[in-house]
């Protein structure tokens, strides 16, 4: 892989087409962030809350990470590590690292093309970002979706409609997403917190551990829930640096057998559901 996505991953078995992963046990997630209930206000600060809760993030034209993932997907627990290379506007990579070897998969996508290939099965498959990431991963992201979630990003806040909940609570939907911005006291910085999809491929996103305005921790679960829960810590972070357009191909063999989302599925995390 290039260089701009810093750690070349190694393969596994096929067996371990479910994903990200080695099914290890994995520690129980700390429990969810308890949003507030109170009576709502229209917030008189709501477009300058917005702006420094997203100031960070609004600024990544391009970021690249190494991902440690656990949790549960399809009711299985599961633990493993990623290395991704996210740019503006959509375009994604991700590489399954195995503990020894070449990556377990490798995943590209560009707007609303994908690839996904295991090297150890030869076996490729193509389709919508979000439809092979459900299917391999158990997680229904597309490449946008993917970057706002590991920077913690509102995509398109509603300023006007923002709401106040007490002094340390604003809350806007855009129709889409529903975010939550916190402050633990009225000299701190607003943080972006909780991000909430709806839908019925929904989910909700909260972000703790920030570091220069933007998240290292990520939990991530399905709303309504049962299809994945699963903690995302970040770590190596770098931002901004240049990630050309080779970074988000895939050379795939001419010998590697194509696969049909649904047979990914069949193989994958949820596929025994």
């Amino acid at each position: 892989m290039t260089s701009a996505v810093r750690r070349p991953i190694k393969p596994a078995r096929a067996a371990v087409i479910p994903a990200l992963v080695s099914l290890l046990a994995a520690a129980c997630s700390p429990p969810m962030l308890k949003l507030p209930a109170g009576p709502r206000m229209p917030a008189t600060d709501g477009a300058s809350a917005i702006d420094q809760a997203t100031a960070a993030c609004r600024a990544i034209s391009t970021i690249t990470l190494e991902m440690s993932v656990r949790g549960s997907v399809g009711g299985q627990r599961m633990r493993g590590r990623l290395s991704a290379g996210l740019a503006k506007p959509a375009s994604a990579r991700l590489e399954a690292v195995a503990s020894f070897g070449q990556p377990a998969f490798f995943f590209v996508a560009t707007a609303a093309n994908a690839i996904l290939y295991v090297p150890r099965d030869q076996r490729v498959a193509r389709g919508r970002p979000d439809a092979l990431l459900e299917a391999v991963a158990g997680v229904p992201l597309d490449a946008t979706d993917l970057r706002s979630v590991v920077t913690g990003c509102a995509s398109m806040p509603n300023v006007s409609g923002v709401q106040a909940i007490g002094d340390e609570w604003r809350v806007t939907g855009d129709g889409n997403d529903e975010i939550y911005l916190r402050r633990d006291r009225q000299t701190a910085a607003w943080q972006l917190v909780t991000t909430l999809r709806r839908g019925t491929d929904g989910w909700r996103a909260d972000y703790s551990n920030f570091d220069r305005g933007l998240p290292r921790t990520i939990r991530l679960v399905s709303t309504p829930g049962g299809r994945f829960d699963l903690q995302l810590d970040l770590s190596q972070v770098e931002m901004n640096m240049p990630l050309g357009p080779e970074v988000f191909q895939l050379q795939v063999p001419a010998s590697a057998e194509a696969i049909s989302v649904d047979e990914l599925r069949r193989s994958g995390p949820l596929g025994g559901r």
